[in-house]
């Protein structure tokens, strides 16, 4: 009847089974590779065995499952797309979607995780660091012994980041941090973070920030009622002494951190697919069995309505986000198509999760089914990373050429 089947005892909810079958209305898999495939079973399979199972009630808890980290590692989740040589797995774009979609399926907050450490901390040491930061950390952020965080977003400063307070200054020999971010994912139990924060001549550029710096902390942000399965937290720096080779040295300005955000938006719109599929698949097994007025609700016209609506915006978003995996591994893919995906992806299925949530009636808002958690952590996925309404005008600039942000 439901794509878990759930156990309720006095602390938490335990699932026993795990029975999501992928929808794939138009034969995409004739589009992917037997590697693509492999590593997609792979990781759908952990998700069965180590997420599914604990996940409720970790949210229902808004504990983070700080165990999975190194299964995340050993599934490639952390840095899939960075060579072997700095500790990588080397795949290919279409690669890493997937394993954001088969991750974000069992819970956006534990996807969140792994495309933080992948492409907000990875990527910027490999993008644009030297070469003795990367081998001193990629390697180590691969296998999770380090966990990374990525310092953008400030308590005033939100969808317009070029407003940042957060600065530092030449101190001679080491530079003196001063500022605070906010809403950072992995802040918690973070190792490193990648802060970015102005010179003195007011240029942005990133600092890798160690923990057990004097004067850095990463306050945790409690009652969310999104992504409650994952650790969120402030980052504060107080006269922090950074030394000077942890600074990035081949990017200043915007484009560091906006190019960053680039690779996480592509991952979200792969993963935000992944919770769709999830919601429409518990809906449609559960219409399926569900029986009122004598007959399997899926029989009444209404609910077919809905499902094969669902069908319809998940298979177009499939579409859209192979399409923008092929441009990216061409090295074609704009940031405004990777904008597009990404809203798209998230509107689709925090539709489909409202619909869903409906066609489960009052079973649809407790946690023996995935649908509401779905719901309410889509809720943060549709504002982080560029929010909903940032991604529409990315879109109106790049079509119109006229900027409608200021």
């Amino acid at each position: 009847m439901q794509s878990s089947i759930f156990v309720t005892t006095k602390n938490y909810l335990m699932a026993k089974t795990d029975l999501f079958e992928s929808p794939d209305y138009y034969q995409l898999d004739e589009l992917l590779t037997d590697e693509h495939k492999l590593i997609r079973k792979s990781v759908r399979d952990w998700v069965k065995k180590e997420v599914s199972p604990i996940i409720e009630g970790y949210a229902q808890r808004a504990e983070f499952p700080k165990q999975l980290l190194k299964g995340l590692a050993e599934i490639g989740a952390f840095g899939p797309t960075i060579p072997v040589q700095y500790g990588g797995l080397g795949l290919d774009y279409m690669a890493y979607g997937l394993i954001m979609q088969e991750i974000e399926r069992g819970d956006s907050g534990i996807r969140s995780t792994a495309s933080v450490q992948g492409s907000l901390v990875m990527y910027p040491i490999y993008a644009y660091g030297s070469e003795d930061q990367k081998m001193k950390y990629l390697p180590k952020l691969a296998t999770g012994e380090l966990m990374g965080c990525f310092g953008l977003t400030e308590p005033d400063h939100g969808s317009d980041p070029g407003g940042m307070t957060t600065n530092f200054k030449d101190a001679g020999d080491h530079y003196v941090l001063n500022g605070a971010k906010m809403w950072i994912s992995n802040a918690p139990f973070a190792n490193i973070a990648i802060v970015w924060a102005k010179n003195q001549q007011g240029k942005i550029q990133g600092l890798i920030v160690e923990r057990g710096m004097k004067g850095f902390s990463t306050p945790e942000t409690h009652n969310k009622w999104s992504l409650r399965a994952s650790a969120t937290g402030e980052l504060v720096f107080d006269n922090v002494k950074v030394p000077k080779e942890n600074l990035l040295p081949n990017v200043t300005g915007l484009k560091g951190p906006l190019g960053c955000l680039n690779q996480a938006r592509y991952g979200i719109a792969w993963g935000a697919i992944g919770a769709a599929m999830d919601c429409y698949d518990t809906a449609l097994r559960y219409a399926k069995e569900r029986k009122q007025f004598g007959k399997p609700i899926a029989a009444f016209q209404l609910q077919q309505k809905k499902l094969a609506e669902m069908i319809t915006e998940i298979t177009k978003a499939q579409l859209l986000v192979w399409r923008l995996a092929t441009l990216k591994n061409e090295n074609k893919a704009t940031p405004a198509q990777i904008s597009m995906a990404k809203r798209n992806s998230v509107e689709t299925a925090i539709n489909i999760a409202r619909e869903a949530r409906q066609i489960l009636g009052g079973m649809g808002i407790t946690g023996e089914y995935p649908i509401m958690r779905h719901m309410m952590n889509l809720e943060s996925v549709i504002t982080y990373e560029g929010t909903h309404d940032i991604h529409l005008l990315i879109t109106g600039l790049d079509i119109t050429g006229e900027e409608a942000f200021k």
